[in-house]
């Protein structure tokens, strides 16, 4: 699987590319595999001992920093 990635990723032939992606795509739907689209702060959850823990929003950078995160138990 990793080496069609590459393939795609390097692929200049728009259909080439293209028909490499479907190929990806089918294989994916085919063995069941459900791959993470997209993560929002909204799609989070976490246990109510966690404290400290600042989730970003209308940002682009990473805001998963654990400096500040503590267990409450």
């Amino acid at each position: 699987m990793e080496r069609r990635f590459d393939r795609q990723s390097i692929g200049t032939d728009q259909q080439e590319r293209r028909r490499l992606v479907w190929e990806i795509d089918k294989k994916l739907q085919e063995d069941a595999v459900r791959p993470i689209i997209a993560h929002t702060r909204w799609a989070t959850c976490w246990q109510p001992y966690v404290k400290g823990l600042t989730i970003m929003s209308k940002s682009t950078y990473n805001g998963w920093r654990f400096e500040d995160v503590w267990l409450d138990k």
